[in-house]
């Protein structure tokens, strides 16, 4: 394949034609995708997966693939998630990561752009940089030559060398075309999804918020303290400052993360039905149950709704309806924005200690000391020693009497309410 052909283009037309992709290296044809040093994407082009496409990461502002390759997508990178564009979320994690792209790789929730993008089914996609003079020609279409015979009045103007080749001649942009390019791209809008919005350009230092609020917090939590009431009353204000109930945090709902081990008791197909109608289905035959209904993949965001019940001191009885959500990953829980960790309420665990690797603390006793820790296991299972030192509470749920549900449910429930109202008292609701 010649060094002019644009990798991403190439690719785009294997697809489209269907032409079987396949993979080499050194020692020649390989099966193996993370063996392979080459992708043959046409019996008479091979490219390099390290080779740089036009499609930008995010957050980066680059424009030339060749000498900003960090800030582009590999070859390899694009072709593995059309690859895997039907794969689950967490499935598609592992493969990435057991086919070498630890970093690099496009996101759970950029993949479905990319791969309607290849296929053809969409004409834009964010990130790509445009080919500059791009050919409308497809890609592997050999060249036409022209005759010095169908362009007099150029060479009799400029006294071009006839003797010269066609082939060798570059376009030549007119200036002012390129001004009005310029101009159009002046005024362009780079569209921008939720994630993207809230990540930023630069890391967020709030170091001078906390500054500014800590004379405030202080009295605030000695006017709380009565052993300091006296001393308090000559110098707190009289009102509330506007300012601080103005600032009161929205939508602060709990998040509720559990294990992707397909293993778990506990996944995203049966989790709703679980904590919000207190009935354990089977994994397996609740993701049979959903495919018959059309929906072959799971949530990534599924929002639990629990009703509570209380009693004032005056005996009368209020039913609130509380909402959580429940995710299984770290790129699942970074829709929540930068703060999500400070959300989370709860980790439910398999105790495998792989499914705390993406997690802001990876070690398990750290973890369970910033969130509550749950263990679903069997009535019949033994008791599991790697949890023994993790300080999590273990649920058992039986495999056949489906009435007694409810009571490990209320269990669960009263657990978690007993640590959040000690522990991140500002996200009980009700």
């Amino acid at each position: 394949m010649s060094s002019g052909t644009d990798a991403l283009l190439a690719l785009r037309q294997a697809i489209k034609s269907k032409t079987p992709i396949t993979y080499t290296n050194d020692a020649g044809p390989t099966d193996s995708f993370s063996s392979a040093t080459h992708l043959v994407l046409s019996p008479t082009s091979a490219l390099p997966k390290s080779t740089p496409t036009r499609l930008r990461k995010p957050g980066a502002t680059a424009s030339d693939p060749q000498s900003n390759s960090q800030d582009f997508f590999s070859l390899g990178a694009v072709y593995l998630a059309w690859l895997l564009r039907d794969a689950p979320g967490a499935e598609y994690m592992k493969q990435v990561r057991e086919n070498g792209y630890t970093v690099g790789f496009v996101s759970v929730t950029e993949r479905k752009a990319v791969a309607d993008w290849l296929e053809d089914k969409t004409q834009s996609l964010s990130g790509l940089v445009s080919i500059e003079a791009e050919s409308t020609t497809p890609p592997g279409t050999p060249p036409q030559l022209r005759t010095t015979a169908s362009l007099p009045s150029v060479s009799s103007a400029k006294g071009a060398d006839t003797t010269s080749s066609p082939l060798k001649r570059r376009y030549v942009a007119d200036h002012a075309d390129i001004e009005v390019v310029k101009k159009i791209k002046a005024n362009e809008i780079e569209l921008q999804d939720r994630i993207t919005v809230l990540r930023g350009i630069k890391p967020n230092n709030l170091n001078s918020v906390k500054v500014a609020f800590a004379e405030k917090l202080k009295k605030l939590k000695e006017a709380a303290n009565p052993k300091h009431s006296s001393s308090i009353w000559s110098s707190a204000p009289s009102t509330p400052d506007p300012k601080l109930q103005a600032r009161k945090p929205r939508n602060q709902y709990p998040i509720i993360m559990i294990s992707s081990s397909p293993t778990s008791l506990i996944t995203m197909y049966n989790v709703r039905r679980f904590l919000q109608d207190a009935v354990f289905e089977p994994s397996q035959e609740a993701r049979a149950r959903a495919a018959a209904e059309g929906n072959a993949r799971a949530e990534d965001v599924i929002p639990i709704y629990r009703k509570r019940t209380t009693i004032d001191p005056s005996g009368r009885e209020t039913e609130t309806q509380t909402r959580y959500f429940v995710v299984d990953s770290a790129e699942a829980l970074a829709k929540f924005g930068p703060d999500a960790w400070d959300r989370v309420v709860c980790v439910m665990t398999t105790g495998q200690t792989w499914q705390f690797r993406p997690y802001k603390w990876q070690e398990p006793k750290t973890l369970f000391h910033h969130v509550k820790g749950i263990y679903f296991s069997w009535t019949n299972d033994p008791p599991n020693p790697k949890i023994k030192d993790w300080n999590v509470t273990e649920l058992k749920i039986d495999p056949h009497r489906r009435h007694v549900d409810k009571s490990v449910v209320a269990h669960f429930w009263r657990t978690l309410d007993q640590w959040t109202s000690a522990n991140k008292p500002s996200l009980m609701q009700g």
